[in-house]
């Protein structure tokens, strides 16, 4: 070999051998983090990758461009290389994302602590008469892990008629337990915890009302425990199995303004949440070890905020946020959970409880997710609210109220029952 052709194959490999160190020092990261979820660990075994490929492959282009102290230049260059990619690394991957400022807990908020561990914020709104003999109703909140503030619209109202009405932070979210093993988020803990909360409270039967991923949720509990409810309330639920639906369900970030989206993409491509995604994939344990519950939760808060308007018929009109934190390894595990479970809807199918599904004009969710509840439950009624999207209760909540009221009272409802197959009019379609 030529002396040319020899410094060229040798500052080749030398610079090739940077490339291929950075490759393969990301492929160790992951590898290590498949079994070790300890931060220090698996971006240490990363880094160690990077300097001992880059080393050896220098030594090797060093040796053919006949430098004589070919081993001080390989340590001196994989250092170098070791100390950018440290560099790099705290002021990219490692710099946290900013947290959601504490907030008071309300004296209105109380705890239940059950068997399962699950530590649950909830609220209470207590029946008028001193004695009720109707089960107690009880709200479910969306997401998985997108709680509500307090006693949801319509909740007050009920309680007035002489129902005791409650809403709880779903373990995971809100104010309640963040599980130390993020593994243990799954639809059947979910259902559960309900189940403990309806022991609790000491009721043989519970009115469930769940609202988008809570509807989801009420429907698993009816499939698991239909003797232990009286009536459900299907408010623009989600899917009752998303296995039905490859294309999606609908989701409310279709249509932002600008600024909006121009938010959306700076969150969504963060790389510290991309490093973040691909350990969730790989071990969601090591994922919660490099970004842990407080910091995670403050980034699903600022995306939720941007698919405020997707919520909405009035784009551009940002719906009320509150500060009870949302819940990111609830909602992104239990989600991954509910994509594995079982089709319920054959056990569903012979549950006669009453069911009362209210679709909404301009949901995001897609018309035929809506529409399943009310074939697959053979005693169940659809009705569609026109001039409210997602938010159905805050943009109609009059008409919302008395839905809820007259059906838990078995009266007439204000509304028609929507028999067709098609959307109705006027229903957004995608």
């Amino acid at each position: 070999m030529t002396t040319t052709r020899r410094t060229v194959l040798g500052a080749v490999i030398i610079v090739l051998g940077v490339a291929v160190a950075l490759v393969l020092g990301v492929v160790t990261a992951g590898a290590a983090a498949a079994v070790v979820d300890v931060q220090a660990v698996f971006l240490g075994a990363g880094l160690v990758a990077v300097v001992a490929v880059t080393f050896l492959l220098a030594l090797w282009g060093f040796r053919l461009l006949g430098v004589q102290r070919r081993t001080a230049a390989a340590a001196i260059l994989s250092g170098m290389v070791g100390i950018m990619v440290a560099v790099v690394a705290a002021s990219t991957i490692l710099v946290p994302f900013r947290l959601q400022p504490p907030t008071e807990v309300p004296a209105s908020v109380m705890f239940w602590d059950l068997p399962s561990g699950s530590r649950i914020a909830y609220a209470h709104a207590a029946a008028s008469a001193s004695t009720t003999s109707e089960p107690p109703v009880i709200f479910l909140h969306g997401g998985p892990g997108t709680p509500g503030e307090g006693i949801p619209i319509g909740g007050a109202e009920l309680a007035a008629r002489g129902y005791d009405v409650y809403a709880y932070d779903q373990v995971g979210a809100g104010r309640s337990t963040r599980l130390d093993d993020v593994n243990e988020y799954t639809v059947q803990r979910q259902v559960d915890d309900l189940d403990e909360i309806r022991q609790i409270l000491g009721a043989e039967q519970l009115i469930l009302v769940g609202r988008s991923w809570g509807g989801s949720l009420a429907a698993q509990y009816l499939a698991a425990h239909p003797d232990r409810v009286a009536k459900a309330v299907f408010v623009v639920p989600g899917a009752i199995w998303p296995s039905a639906y490859p294309d999606g369900v609908g989701e409310p970030w279709h249509s932002m303004t600008p600024s909006t989206q121009s938010r959306y993409d700076e969150l969504t491509s963060n790389l510290r949440v991309l490093v973040q995604s691909l350990l969730l994939r790989v071990n969601p344990s090591a994922a919660h070890a490099f970004v842990p519950d407080a910091e995670a939760d403050s980034w699903m808060h600022e995306v939720a905020l941007t698919g405020l308007d997707g919520a909405s018929c009035a784009r551009g009109a940002t719906a009320d946020a509150h500060d009870n934190p949302q819940g990111f390894y609830v909602n992104q595990m239990t989600t991954a959970d509910f994509d594995s479970i079982p089709d319920p809807r054959p056990r569903l199918s012979g549950v006669r409880v009453p069911v009362l599904v209210i679709g909404a004009q301009c949901d995001f969710i897609r018309w035929p997710v809506t529409r399943e509840y009310r074939d697959v439950f053979p005693n169940s009624t659809l009705v569609e609210v026109q001039g409210a999207g997602h938010a159905v209760s805050a943009e109609q909540p009059a008409l919302y109220t008395e839905l809820l009221k007259t059906f838990l009272d078995g009266q007439q409802l204000p509304l028609p029952a929507y028999r067709s197959e098609d959307p109705p009019a006027g229903r957004w379609t995608r």
